[in-house]
């Protein structure tokens, strides 16, 4: 349950949780829209969570199907 929400739930909550509030806000980062920067960011951080997933919970199962 935990990688789910880790993998699924962090980003959701980020991307489409937040929109409402990103939205609202009228701020630039690095001359771009706060809106665009968060949308891009949260693709780097969806991947980043999917890599914590995989670290904490997945890596030793593939290592030990690949032993097998």
């Amino acid at each position: 349950m935990l990688k789910l929400l880790i993998g699924l739930g962090l980003p959701y909550i980020g991307v489409i949780g937040m929109l409402p509030w990103v939205a609202s806000v009228e701020r630039f980062v690095l001359g771009v829209p706060f809106i665009y920067a968060w949308i891009f960011a949260w693709f780097v951080l969806t991947s980043g969570c999917m890599l914590a997933c995989w670290l904490l919970f997945d890596r030793h199962g593939a290592d030990a199907a690949s032993e097998a």
